[in-house]
């Protein structure tokens, strides 16, 4: 029920200004989604929706990323009554200046609206040559330097006595959750190369990886890579919810076998030797846009699927 009375709880006021403009059916999501660059469309998977934009909800930020909205939708998905889910067009990132308390409050605030199981979806760099651009990656583990060195989103007095303070996150991806992901790709009659399973590596961004950091990132066992994520799984999880992750390889990070000789062009011109210039090989968001677009319809099939197949009382 609605207060009447003045609200002082930030969570309180995010609640309320979400509540009352919903009809009742949507009131109180089972299911929450958070899409990634060029993965908004995955709101066309929804029927009956509902959407608050981020600045009327008291506590939330705006992403200012290029193929991020800012706004909450609210709809169902399935067939017959359906399944009630909120997905969040658009996430905040430290790299836009927003606190981490900030990037993962509407993950908390989705917890509070009944909220138990969350899909998460990003777009990645590869850093597994292995994984071809397109490919849809179910996340089993995470590396995250910066939850290591200082940027852990748990930082900080506890919101709640009811949170651990020691969070595990060896089990932070659910095994029922990939599983379901997989018997969907089987249902939906999708290749046996639109899904792969690897280990996501968060860095803070907004700079690409150098060659010398994708190589150690890879070294380290990481297989896509991302400026996002970890930290909305970490506040998930400590607030009790079930976490399946999608990542969508939009390009290959760069890393070459070796660098390129200065020294020796130079040597060579001298010597008056023709000299053969490599393509300089960047990453663009553009890019990642892109393949989000075309990627997008498969990864909203999967989605739908995944959610349909949930039991939900």
């Amino acid at each position: 029920m609605i207060s009447e009375q003045p609200v002082t709880s930030p969570f309180l006021a995010s609640l309320n200004a979400i509540i009352l403009r919903l009809p009742g059916k949507l009131r109180k999501p089972k299911v929450g989604i958070i899409c990634g660059s060029g993965l908004g469309g995955l709101v066309d998977a929804l029927r009956e929706t509902v959407t608050i934009p981020y600045d009327t909800i008291p506590g939330f930020a705006q992403s200012s990323v290029s193929g991020h909205n800012s706004s909450l939708a609210f709809g169902i998905i399935g067939a017959g009554e359906g399944v009630p889910v909120v997905a969040m067009l658009g996430r905040f990132h430290p790299y836009e200046g927003h606190k981490l308390s900030t990037v993962v409050y509407p993950v908390r605030v989705i917890a509070k609206l009944g909220v138990t199981d969350l899909i998460v979806t990003n777009a990645s760099g590869a850093l597994n040559p292995d994984l071809a651009v397109g490919t849809i990656v179910v996340i089993h583990d995470h590396l995250a330097l910066p939850n290591l060195t200082g940027m852990n989103p748990l930082l900080g007095p506890l919101i709640s006595p009811e949170h651990p303070r020691f969070l595990a996150v060896s089990d932070a991806y659910s095994t029922s959750l990939r599983r379901l992901v997989f018997h969907a790709s089987h249902e939906l009659h999708l290749d046996n190369d639109v899904l792969a399973e690897g280990v996501y590596a968060w860095v803070s961004g907004p700079t690409y990886e150098s060659p010398a950091e994708g190589r150690f990132l890879r070294n380290a066992g990481a297989d896509v890579v991302g400026m996002s994520t970890v930290p909305e799984v970490v506040a998930a999880r400590q607030e009790g919810l079930n976490v399946l992750a999608l990542s969508l390889v939009t390009n290959a990070v760069v890393i070459p076998d070796k660098y390129r000789s200065i020294k020796e062009e130079v040597r060579d011109e001298i010597m008056g030797k023709s000299i053969e210039l490599p393509v300089s090989e960047v990453v663009s968001h553009e890019e990642v846009l892109t393949i989000g677009r075309e990627k997008g319809n498969v990864m909203r099939q999967l989605v739908e699927r995944v959610i349909e197949m949930l039991p939900h009382n």
